[in-house]
């Protein structure tokens, strides 16, 4: 399925950007978006922002986006930062 949305020519304008642009930070905005409301996961976010997990990281640092963490993902780290997984 494909979803897709007019952007007003006077918004792009406001935007200040190339059409390519204007749609990979629209882009950008979505993910970011349906990640802070529990809609997608950070792979599958950074996944349709077009850009790398670490890159999207980054993003939502920047963007002040807390990140649910939890005890299991805590312990799945440090176990693969030790080397054990």
């Amino acid at each position: 399925m494909t979803l897709t949305f007019d952007v007003p020519d006077s918004i792009l304008q406001e935007i200040h950007l190339p059409p390519a642009a204007a749609q990979a930070e629209v882009t950008k905005e979505v993910a970011v978006a349906l990640y802070a409301r529990g809609l997608l996961s950070l792979g599958r976010a950074s996944e349709f922002s077009g850009m790398t997990r670490p890159e999207f990281e980054f993003l939502l640092a920047q963007r002040h986006v807390e990140r649910p963490y939890d005890t299991a993902e805590l312990e799945r780290d440090l176990a693969w930062a030790k080397g054990t997984k």
